[in-house]
Order: structure tokens, then sequence, then C-alpha cells
């Protein structure tokens, strides 16, 4: 039995479109709904796929993407909008505010693709990531065996790609204070760089063309892909990034500036269990942040849901802990899980683990066997909010950020676009900057605004703070819970300048 695909609602919201898109106007083309929010990692993954499928198949194939929100900041129309820029995604988007296409095309899970033939019934439903091939296929058949004489529908309306971000950041997702050197290494994704100052904000240096792409070589010429979490070893004065788009690990010679891989192949990894082999050898899945103990890398591997370990020594990379399945169980390997682990921090004798799709706080031990504990948070997939309190009664949303300093661990809750305080060993957890509101608004502790903060480090009386989506890096000042943002005057967009260094 055909099934009629359910019609898109004219209401919207819809974003990159000039006007609301109908099946009905869209006879005579393949449609993809790639039903999707962005907080998913897996989300993400799928992305390049359909850029492919579109630019392979226009002008018989739309793809239209149905923003269907986990989290509750997610369902802010404003939210998506900086999400498809940081993101550059190209097609239509339509905002599913309250859940009615997710419901009436039965989906259940993130990321689900619905295929619609040329005459409007739905032919297929996948679920996941790895649905390139499939799709492709599909897509060929629909458009092949078109002999009936449907005429092609017209083209989509959009609206031409925003112009590039002219600010000095773009979408910073990490920052790594060193105040022995007096250095502040920040993690300018959405420019595709390294960015390296003193912590007072005067420009050192910048590493990576400002191009996506992955390059090892000069400072200059060197390519990363939307680079994330930083560890330094200053005795190597080498900097270790988590080159995400890239899936791989690269390091920077701060001494010559120049850039080469660490680990990984640059193919994302399909492996869902523990795993492991030569570095540069083995296929990574999304690494996402990285913290150094002794000659260990330890990895969050945000794709996998696992966390892992380089042994810099013997040029190894393997699961350290997490079966792979995404989840928040607490013990040993055998049964570990996380779900998007985005931030991770140490003390020496525990890895700390922000468990952003848990919206919740993990600590591991390093003292073989290793074991894992939920610190606060819930841990349940689908449970969270924004309440202080201890243990499994406090509530975060989708925290991407970490750090220790003085045994206190210091949080970046992304989506309630707060930094709060956490004591690892009686797991209270409690607000100290940031009102809750998406904002740009300096100011004394809970006055401030931030705007989706994803990275934070500690120095003995600051922390610095990544600001996502405010495309800044705010300086946060612990004695007097002053907030500041920092003044970057010598850094200038890619797309601007290359900066001139004094």
């Amino acid at each position: 039995m055909r099934v009629r695909a359910p019609e898109l609602p004219q209401a919207g919201p819809w974003l990159n479109t000039l006007q609301p898109l109908s099946l009905k106007e869209l006879r005579g083309q393949v449609v993809i709904l790639d039903f999707w929010t962005y907080g998913c990692i897996n989300c993400l993954h799928v992305l390049p796929d359909l850029q492919f499928l579109e630019q392979s198949y226009a002008p018989h194939l739309v793809v239209i993407g149905v923003h269907t929100a986990k989290f509750e900041h997610e369902r802010s129309v404003a939210s998506v909008e900086s999400a498809i820029a940081r993101y550059q995604i190209h097609h239509p988007v339509l905002v599913d505010c309250d859940r009615t296409l997710w419901d009436q095309y039965a989906v259940r899970a993130w990321p689900t693709f619905v295929v619609i033939d040329p005459h409007g019934y739905v032919v297929a439903t996948l679920a996941g990531e790895g649905q390139r091939p499939t799709l492709e296929a599909l897509v060929q058949q629909l458009i092949t065996s078109q002999s009936d004489g449907t005429a092609v529908g017209p083209a989509a309306p959009l609206l031409p790609p925003p112009p590039a971000l002219l600010t000095p950041l773009a979408f910073p997702g990490k920052v790594l204070a060193d105040p022995q050197s007096d250095t502040l290494f920040i993690a300018d994704s959405g420019h595709h760089r390294i960015v390296i100052t003193r912590l007072d904000g005067t420009l050192v240096a910048v590493v990576g063309s400002g191009q996506a792409g992955w390059r090892d070589g000069e400072g200059q010429t060197a390519q990363f892909s939307s680079p994330q979490g930083m560890a330094l070893d200053s005795q190597q004065q080498r900097l270790y990034l988590a080159d995400a788009g890239n899936h791989q690990l690269r390091q920077i010679d701060l001494a010559s500036l120049q850039v080469s891989t660490l680990a990984g192949t640059g193919a994302q990894s399909r492996v869902l269990f523990p795993h492991g082999g030569k570095a540069l050898e083995v296929d990574l899945n999304s690494p996402w942040d990285l913290v150094q103990v002794g000659k260990t890398l330890y990895i969050a591997m945000a794709g996998s849901h696992q966390i892992w370990e380089l042994d810099l020594a013997q040029g190894t990379a393997q699961t350290f802990i997490g079966t792979g399945a995404e989840f928040c169980v607490d013990g040993p390997p055998e049964v570990a899980a996380f779900a998007q682990p985005s931030g991770i921090a140490t003390n020496g004798q525990h890895l700390f683990v922000a468990d952003s799709e848990t919206s919740s706080i993990r600590a591991i031990t390093l003292a073989a066997p290793p074991q894992v504990q939920t610190l606060c948070g819930s841990g349940d997939l689908f449970e969270f909010g924004d309440v202080d309190g201890v243990g499994d009664q406090a509530r975060l949303q989708h925290c991407l950020g970490l750090t220790q300093a003085a045994g206190t661990l210091w949080i970046a809750d992304t989506y309630n676009h707060k930094i709060k305080r956490l004591d690892p060993i009686t797991g209270t957890c409690q607000t100290i900057f940031g009102e809750g509101l998406a904002g740009h608004q300096d100011g004394a502790g809970i006055a401030a605004q931030f705007s989706e903060p994803a990275g934070i480090t500690a120095t003995q009386d600051y922390l610095y703070v990544a600001d996502t989506n405010n495309h800044v890096i705010r300086r946060l000042h612990l004695p007097s819970f002053s907030v500041t943002t920092l003044p970057l005057p010598q850094l200038c967009s890619p797309q601007v300048c290359w900066p001139v260094f004094s």
C-alpha cells in the first residue's frame, strides 16, 4: 500500500528559503526530509552526505531539513539560525517547533531520512548515519524510473548563502590557558584555525589558513576542519588538538608553528565497539576534547560515545573506556557507557567528563581497572534542565565544557548559557555566572549573559570561556566575580586580512 506523504506546514518557521515549500508544488522531484537536531553529533555527520546528494542530483532532488529539537534551547528559532550558519547548511530548513511533522511521519530517532517520490508518496524511511549509499541508490532509481512524463517541479526558492562571518572569531569551540607562559590558545572553530594570544588578548600567532581542509606544514598554509579541544605539552613545546571535522588529532610545534598529524586517517570510524591500533592507521570519530596525563592523551571521542587514549611514546590509539552504546552507565569498562562526551579534564587521579547528551558530569578513576561514576545530573538521555543541587538532583542542559582548578570543577553549561561550579567530592553543583538567557552582557556573576558557551579553562584568578555563539572569549575574574569580554584588537577574520604581528 502506497502512503501519501503528509504535507509540509506553511506557517513555518521556514529558514534558508524565500517562501514556504509544499510537496504539492515539488511534484516531479524526489524529496528527502532530514529530521535532525543541531546538538546531535550523528546529525552533523550526515551533512556532507546531504550536500553531496544535493549537488549530484539537482534539479531532480530537493533536500529539506526538518529541525525537531531534543533540548529546550534547541526550540529557539534564533539558535537554529546560528546552527545553520555554523554548519554552512544551504538547503531549506523547517523548524518543527511542536513536533507536528515528527509525529505525522512517525519518526523516533535523529537523524531520520524520509524519501518521497515525484508523485508525493513515501518510499523509504531510514534512521541513523551511514545511509548515503542507500539514499543515492533510491534517488537514482526514482529519477530513472520516472518515465511517465512527469515534469520536474520548480526549483526550491533558496536564499543566497550568507556572507562569511567577518568577526575576528567565528564560533570558537574551546580555549586553553597556560599561565606559566602567559599564553591563551583559542580554537577558532568557525574559521578553522588556532589563535594564540597572551592572557590579556595580545596576539602572538595564528595557525591555519582559515579554509577548512587537511594539510600539514607551515602555520599559514596548514589546514584544519572545525578544531576543538587542546592539550599543551609544555616540556615538548607542543600543542595537541582535536581536529573534529577531520576526525584526527593534530599537533603544532610551538617553536616553528609546523603542523603535523598525530592520529587518525581522515576517515570517520564506523566501528561501534572498543578497538584500537597504530595511531596513524586507526580511524577516529569526531574527537572533541583532550587532556594529557604523563605520556598519555585522553580523548573525549564524541562520535563513538567513548573515552580514548593515545600513547605518545608508542604511537598507538585505542578505546580507554566506553562500550560505544549511547547511554549513561556507570561501572567498569565492560559496561560503562557515555553519550557524546564533549569536554574532559583531570586532577591526575581522575578524568572528569562533560557528557553532553545525558547532561551530566562523569568521573573516571585512572587507577586500574578504571571505574565510571556520575557526579551530577540525572544521567538520563531525556532528563535535563537548569537546577542547582546535589548529585542526581542537579540538572544541566547539554554541557560541553569542563575544567579543573584547585579541586573545583567548572562547567560550561552550554544550553543554559551559564557557568556552574561543581564540588567533585560532595556533588554540589551551583550557578556562579550567567542569568540563563542567551545574550552578550558583561557584568557581575549571574547578571552576565552568555550564548552557548562551549569551552572553559582556568588560571589561578580567572576563567576563560569560549562564548561560542557570541564569537568572543569571556574573562571571568574569580575574586570579584566580574565578567568581561577579552579584547582581541590585532585579530581579524581570515576573509578580511592576515594578521600582522608586531
